[in-house]
């Protein structure tokens, strides 16, 4: 058996050298959508998590998903939105944490989003609010495939997440009127639209998944050293072909 103290030392590790990654991809030309994609998978690597959500407030104020650890997650959180309840959502409202220990407990309460939730094996679910400045722009979301409550250093090192993701969102020097925000964060989410958009390309093309699909687009981005978002608007719109990013054997169907 693995001693414990060895175990949270490890976690420490893996923490520190993902904020220092996360610090440093955080230069003038970042790739927002890479980093927080980056982030969820942290998120799920050092706290006692399945998978991990993320969800921005919109210029009409209502929540659209950013970035997930998977797909899974990602649909859970589209269906939060479409049948407006559940612990996201109840979190970006209030601007407090939503701690949910058992889904299972909170049917009364969210009728569509308590089964819906139990039927895809998430058995827990922890918000935490994205804030700048006072404001709620959006919430964290950690969804566990067992009942359970995190402890009190998981709840600091999930808030000190969120925080980083509202850095990677918001870039300090551009924030100095309620204008500038609101084009931000209205940019970020266009960027989100077309990497859906591209994941379904390389996912028809090639018989991929949509998280396999997603992680072949990511690693091509990273290769070509190019912005997730712009090699995402390349191929949907024609100027890159599937088999570029997947190679000619991957894409039997371009």
């Amino acid at each position: 058996m693995t001693d414990p103290s060895l175990r949270d030392t490890a976690r420490e590790t893996r923490l520190l050298q993902s904020f220092v990654h996360i610090a440093d991809t955080l230069v003038d030309d970042y790739d927002v959508d890479d980093v927080l994609h980056e982030l969820t998978e942290v998120c799920v690597d050092v706290l006692d998590t399945t998978a991990v959500g993320l969800m921005l407030a919109d210029q009409r104020g209502g929540l659209q998903t950013l970035a997930a650890s998977s797909e899974k997650a990602r649909l859970l959180e589209l269906f939060q939105i479409a049948a407006n309840e559940g612990p996201c959502l109840e979190c970006f409202r209030s601007g407090d944490p939503v701690l949910v220990d058992n889904i299972a407990e909170y049917t009364s309460r969210w009728p569509q989003f308590a089964p819906t939730a139990l039927k895809r094996d998430f058995h827990s679910a922890h918000s935490i609010p994205l804030r700048l400045r006072g404001k709620t722009i959006g919430s964290l979301n950690l969804f566990g495939q067992r009942p359970g409550s995190p402890g009190e250093q998981d709840l600091k090192v999930a808030r000190a997440l969120a925080d980083t993701a509202t850095i990677g969102i918001l870039h300090e020097r551009t924030i100095h009127r309620n204008e500038a925000l609101t084009e931000q964060l209205q940019t970020a989410l266009n960027s989100r639209i077309s990497i859906e958009q591209a994941k379904g390309v390389l996912a028809h093309a090639s018989g991929l998944d949509m998280d396999q699909a997603f992680q072949r687009l990511r690693q091509y981005a990273r290769r070509t050293n190019n912005p997730l978002s712009r090699v995402a608007n390349q191929l949907t719109e024609g100027i890159l072909r599937p088999d570029q990013i997947l190679g000619p054997q991957a894409s039997r169907r371009s």
